[in-house]
């Protein structure tokens, strides 16, 4: 990271059965061996020792750094691209990796910088974050996937200096080319080794991704604040572009709040080697590389392998929060169309995100502008897991597609609580 810069039983209703629904399925993101995320670590660290103990931007062992990956990649089936820049006087790298496939016009890319400082190898900040990324990227090729969106990969030069290489890659985006970015998602040091869990929250979407990630594993989070536009996704979102990412935390100072849920050591950094000689391979957190890595992963399949609007598909989303009363009366959130002709589609694809303490109190209808109500989920007393994040397919062509459509959500049991957070149509 850069240096900061001055169940009840559900009432039948009324009128035609609803058609039957269907979520898509998408193929579970791998678990990503940390172990060989520690390889690459140790690599980086050789690599280092070998070039007078630093991989910074100009430096010999920046160069081996980046030929490191990009053999990876290479023999992994992707395609590689070196991009030279100059900063401070001196010719810098980035590093390009794209996988086959994919809608062209939805690109979600995942990056991270690989220079350290001059001071150290880096092998927290940020070899955990470049080595997290790599081994996700070789992931994606053990799977041989095909995703629905078009899978980028970056690795950064001289973002210690300021985020050179990232800002060079940006400002050679034409307008066009920015259009096609889903989403740009950074990983700048993610082994710290007094870690803490921090989500970026510059897209609520992206965020949401993440922290569902870790809610399913029990791990409490908090907005990341210490490297708020300090690193290589704050020239993509000045872009128009949305971000998201995780960090473990650098110099700033654990709370014992946090080490309560956290672990770790109260009143003491983050990473206490940060930006200095000792941030070498001893220097790194193994389960928080774990952890994080494995997230990285949920979210590149979640946001990018998995499901994805079609190809010309048009969009309505409401993403204002609505409250879900315990055990009350229904609530309804509305999606007004307008501009389309003729009636919906007969897959009208409607993309629901509620959080929940105990998704099976709720029942859950697509209302169409004709009053129908189409079944989208029963109450269930045996499923308890928390929230309703997912895609369902309805036969919506008896409906007229302009019009005011509603989400409709009831809880049917006690004791449980949450929210509609957003949901959308695609057409």
């Amino acid at each position: 990271m850069t240096v900061a810069i001055p169940g009840a039983p559900v009432a039948a209703i009324a009128g035609p059965a609803a058609p039957r629904s269907t979520a898509p399925t998408t193929a579970a993101a791998p678990d990503i061996p940390v172990a060989n995320v520690k390889a690459h670590l140790g690599q980086l660290q050789s690599i280092a020792t070998a070039n007078g103990g630093n991989r910074a931007h100009g430096r010999p062992g920046y160069r081996a750094s980046l030929d490191y990956i990009k053999g990876k990649l290479d023999a992994a089936g992707f395609t590689t691209t070196v991009q030279q820049f100059t900063t401070s006087g001196t010719t810098g790298y980035n590093l390009i990796a794209d996988w086959p496939g994919g809608d062209p016009n939805q690109i979600l890319m995942t990056g991270a910088h690989l220079d350290s400082v001059s001071a150290g190898p880096g092998i927290n900040d940020n070899g955990s974050g470049s080595a997290a990324v790599l081994e996700n990227a070789l992931a994606v090729a053990r799977a041989a996937a095909k995703p629905a969106k078009h899978l980028r990969f970056g690795w950064w030069g001289a973002e210690e200096l300021g985020m050179r290489g990232s800002q060079y890659y940006v400002s050679k985006l034409t307008a066009t080319e920015r259009a096609k970015f889903s989403g740009y998602l950074n990983f700048d040091m993610v082994g710290s080794p007094n870690p803490g869990y921090f989500v970026y929250d510059d897209d609520r979407t992206i965020e949401g991704v993440f922290k569902d990630y870790y809610a399913s594993v029990n791990i409490p989070t908090e907005i990341e604040t210490e490297g708020d536009g300090r690193s290589d996704h704050a020239p993509f979102k000045n872009a128009g572009i949305a971000v998201g990412g995780l960090f473990s935390g650098a110099d700033y100072t654990k709370t014992a709040a946090q080490a309560q849920k956290w672990g770790g050591t109260a009143g003491q950094p983050f990473d206490r080697c940060y930006h200095r000689s000792c941030d070498t391979s001893s220097n790194i957190n193994d389960t928080a590389l774990d952890r994080n890595s494995d997230a990285i992963a949920h979210a590149v399949w979640t946001l990018g392998v998995g499901s994805t609007t079609p190809p010309g598909g048009t969009v309505f989303e409401n993403t204002d929060d609505v409250q879900i009363p315990d055990a009350g009366a229904a609530v309804t959130s509305s999606v007004t169309v307008s501009g389309r002709t003729g009636n919906a589609p007969s897959a009208l694809q409607v993309g629901v995100d509620i959080k929940h303490t105990y998704r099976g109190d709720l029942a859950i209808d697509l209302v169409g502008p004709s009053g129908r109500a189409y079944r989208l989920k029963n109450s269930s007393g045996s499923d308890s897991a928390a929230n309703v994040i997912t895609t369902y397919t309805v036969d919506a062509s008896a409906e007229t597609a302009n019009g005011t459509w509603q989400l409709r959500v009831q809880d049917l049991g006690p004791q449980d609580t949450g929210y509609i957070d957003s949901w959308k149509l695609t057409f």
